[in-house]
């Protein structure tokens, strides 16, 4: 799996580690929804940390198409409400 974080680059991840993945985008659509912003800054970092200490980093001139696609550590919880869709972070989950 090729998670690519904005603003930062992209990393390759196990595929076992989706589950962490998605638990975080629940966590994040859950504090999205209710206006919390603390939460939200709070499970956006560990998300990012989690991409970054459990995956490998891509070179800059590797070019891959990215399965998931994160926002960027400066994003605010007003950005995240405009552009956050029905499925979160994270295209074509399971309900």
């Amino acid at each position: 799996m090729i998670v690519r974080i904005a603003t930062v680059g992209q990393y390759r991840l196990d595929d076992a580690i989706a589950t962490d993945l998605q638990r975080f985008d629940d966590a994040i659509e859950e504090a999205v929804s209710g206006s919390d912003d603390k939460a939200f800054q709070e499970l956006l970092q560990q998300m990012h940390d989690l991409v970054t200490q459990k995956g490998t980093a891509l070179q800059d001139d590797e070019i891959v198409p990215s399965d998931v696609i994160l926002p960027p550590p400066d994003e605010t919880l007003e950005e995240a409400q405009k552009l956050f869709g029905a499925e979160g972070f994270i295209p074509g989950r399971a309900e």
